[in-house]
Formats: structure tokens, sequence, C-alpha cells
């Protein structure tokens, strides 16, 4: 009896040795699903790059400029002096913004963001507003015109702003404290 619960037990250690076959898919998927949603970024990016270029024909008087990262921005207040540092990494910027949807409705208010303190590329700030502040001086204020992909993107703020909301911000920086 003892000589076949041995020969059972070798021959399950030997079978469970077996190395596992690698599962082969059932079928292959294109890169459809990557291409559609490449295109309908496009599309999504380019019907809000003509809501905002509508918004700056309305304002023949402000002077927009595009920015490197993909935004506009038109001074409201400019410090003209060159002896103003814009920030630059680690510094500390103490600044209060208020945030519109692309229709000009009211997000947050001044009260509702606070004045509020950021550590340059150090802290979380979605990234419209972290390039935005990064071209500013202290004194300034300034209204930036972000498009989604570069305000909260697909997944909105989880609050107010929904998915893929283009934003438009009034941004005044209060001081900038060096690093």
């Amino acid at each position: 009896m003892k000589k076949i619960g041995w020969c059972c037990l070798v021959i399950l250690s030997v079978l469970s040795c077996k190395s596992p076959e690698a599962r082969r898919p059932i079928s292959v998927k294109s890169g459809s699903f990557v291409t559609e949603s490449i295109e309908r970024n496009i599309k999504l990016y380019e019907n809000e790059k003509t809501r905002f270029q509508d918004i700056m024909d309305a304002n023949p008087d402000q002077d927009y400029l595009t920015s490197q990262n993909g935004f506009w921005y038109t001074y409201n207040t400019k410090v003209e002096s060159d002896s103003l540092p814009n920030p630059n990494f680690g510094d500390l910027v103490k600044f209060d913004y208020n945030v519109k949807n692309i229709n000009g409705e009211l997000v947050y208010s001044f009260s509702e963001t606070k004045p509020d303190t950021y550590i340059v590329d150090k802290q979380e700030l979605f990234t419209g507003l972290r390039e935005g502040l990064k071209l500013m001086k202290a004194g300034e204020t300034a209204t930036f015109l972000f498009p989604s992909a570069i305000a909260y993107g697909y997944y909105g703020d989880q609050n107010k702003i929904k998915t893929n909301t283009p934003l438009i911000c009034k941004v005044t920086i209060h001081s900038i404290t060096e690093n």
C-alpha cells in the first residue's frame, strides 16, 4: 500500500512540474480604437480652437498671444519691468483665479479658489494653469483660454468641471518668492 502511495506521489509531482503553455489570443485587434480616439481628439481640439477664435474675434481690443503649450492668453494688467522675474522651478507663487467654461459661465469664483499658493513644478496643478503662471510676473493679471486637453481633460475635476471642458481662467499673481 505504501508503494502505491509513493508511486502516486511521484506521478503527481512529475505531472505538476510540466511548464504551463502560454495562451494565445483568440482574435487579434487592429489599431482601430486608437485611430478613432486620435480622430475624435483632433475634432474636439479643432472645435474648441474655433470657439476660442470666436471669443478672441469678439474682443478685438485685447491682444491675444499663443503660447508654446497650446493655449491663448491676454494680459489684463501687464508689468513692463524687466527687473521683476517670472516664476521658476521651486519658487513660491501666491495667486488667485476664477474659472469659467467656454460659454463664459462661472464655474469657480475668486472666493471659491481663494488666494492660493503654488510651488512651481513641485505641486499638482492642471497643465494649462501651471504653464500659464510661468508666463506672468507679480502684479500681473491675465486671462487664459485653455483647451480641455490641457485643462482637466477627459476626467474633469470630479466636481464642477465635466469631461472635455475647455476653460477660461482669469489669474492674478500677487507675489513670487524665489527659492
